[in-house]
């Protein structure tokens, strides 16, 4: 053989092996997919959540209920939507464990995060009322009868490819932490001594979709960062999350999931309800046409125990900040806010410096990657952890498996307002933001 018939048959083994590879490196993810939804059915005697004092509403705008979409790989993932304010581990620890032993889901893989609307019954004792029960039970029954429904439906699924794009929506929101003329932090009231922004506003939304071989969907997840506020028409509402992700999902033939993310320190205050109903669709719509396959079929799920420890605080340095802001910026219900926290902080005196358990979650979906954290989490917090991620798309979901108040960042604290007074809403130490930063990112790294 000559030289020059070596070369070309070498020639022709390397184009051989790179076209193996490329063929290789295009496949894209294949799993089985199912989704689900079971409604949580209310009456209008049950207390509102979300507001100071309890509040009652006549009828309902679309559908309170959870929505799990079950994706089976080497292993099972289960990830769970739920239209509430949130909720606290006792209820969501039992949610879990029906689960597995209804599906043989493990625990582990069951991710459940709340969407934050604040037009649903209550669900968490926070300010001048209690949770109601009976709706935590129904919204346990919801989670479990979602996932077992979805779980059935993975079971028949056929081959369903991951699609993936990360769009953005940067006007339905806006960090709400404004500084005002005073020094203060806006909260409640007149809006026109605002200065600036104290923080960043997180314009991601990441949409991942399941799509079967007659290219129809199995399931849609989307993840955003603002608080679920708003409503159409005055009545129990999922809020323009929910109903922009129910109308979705009758557009497209499947369930469409919001998961809330790192919204603590992010609110709407131009917007209406029907604004950012049409604004949230039009953006998922957008990252639709874009998106491309996700490569890896790996799946993964590591929900870890930590702890933090309560507030210690100063009752006079605290009530003084309530009075002062809610004296000047909201007169008319001053005396009732006021006498609200003073009863909260109260609940919280002999837990002052006590260690608590809470649960932090990461998953994987191929080339996608959510970590749950239990908390109305900061938006910093929030990037930090995308920032230092060591995977490219990486998203944070508040609320998610447990319910421990606002975790503010440092700053924050020193900023003051609402999201950092003491009280059923805020009681963590100073620095537990931060510390939940690193150790998400340990359980990120972890995954690698």
């Amino acid at each position: 053989m000559t030289g020059s018939q070596r070369l070309r048959r070498l020639m022709a083994f390397c184009v051989f092996v790179f076209g193996l590879c490329g063929a290789m490196t295009s496949v894209s993810a294949a799993w089985k997919v199912g989704a689900a939804t079971s409604e949580m059915v209310a009456e209008d005697t049950m207390v509102i959540g979300g507001g100071i004092g309890p509040g009652f509403v006549k009828g309902q705008e679309g559908k309170l209920q959870a929505t799990a979409i079950v994706i089976q790989g080497e292993i099972k993932l289960c990830i769970v939507a739920v239209d509430i304010l949130m909720i606290n581990r006792d209820y969501l620890d039992q949610a879990a464990q029906q689960i597995e032993q209804a599906t043989g889901i493990p625990t582990n893989n069951v991710f459940i995060n709340s969407s934050h609307t604040h037009h649903a019954p209550s669900t968490v004792t926070v300010h001048g009322y209690d949770r109601d029960e009976e709706f935590c039970r129904r919204t346990v029954t919801a989670i479990v009868e979602a996932a077992k429904q979805a779980n059935a439906a993975a079971d028949k699924s056929g081959p369903c490819e991951g699609l993936f794009r990360l769009g953005q929506e940067a006007s339905v929101g806006q960090n709400s932490r404004q500084l005002l003329k005073d020094g203060k932090i806006y909260w409640i009231g007149p809006r026109d001594e605002m200065v600036r922004p104290t923080g960043p506003f997180d314009v991601d939304l990441p949409v991942l979709a399941f799509q079967r071989e007659d290219k129809t969907y199995a399931g849609l997840i989307f993840n955003h960062s603002t608080h679920c506020i708003g409503t159409r028409s005055g009545k129990r509402s999922p809020s323009f999350y929910g109903l922009a992700a129910q109308e979705l999902s009758a557009d497209l033939g499947t369930n469409v999931e919001f998961l809330s993310g790192a919204a603590g320190s992010t609110h709407n205050l131009t917007l209406d309800c029907d604004e950012m109903v049409l604004r949230m669709k039009g953006a998922v719509r957008e990252a639709l046409t874009k998106v491309k396959p996700i490569e890896s079929n790996k799946l993964a799920s590591i929900k870890r125990e930590i702890n933090f420890q309560m507030r210690k605080f100063d009752e006079e340095k605290e009530d003084k900040a309530v009075v002062e802001y809610c004296q000047k910026y909201a007169p008319g219900g001053a005396d009732f806010i006021i006498d609200v926290f003073r009863k909260s902080r109260a609940k919280l005196k002999d837990q002052q410096g006590q260690t608590r358990t809470t649960w932090i979650h990461a998953i994987q979906i191929g080339d996608v990657y959510f970590v749950g954290v239990p908390a109305e989490f900061f938006t910093t917090h929030g990037i930090e952890i995308k920032r230092r991620s060591p995977f490219r798309n990486t998203f944070v979901c508040g609320l998610t498996d447990d319910y421990v108040g606002y975790l503010p960042d440092r700053p924050g604290f020193e900023a003051g307002g609402y999201q950092t007074w003491s009280g059923l809403h805020s009681f963590s130490e100073v620095g537990t933001g931060e510390m939940v930063v690193e150790e998400c990112l340990k359980l990120l790294n972890d995954l690698q």
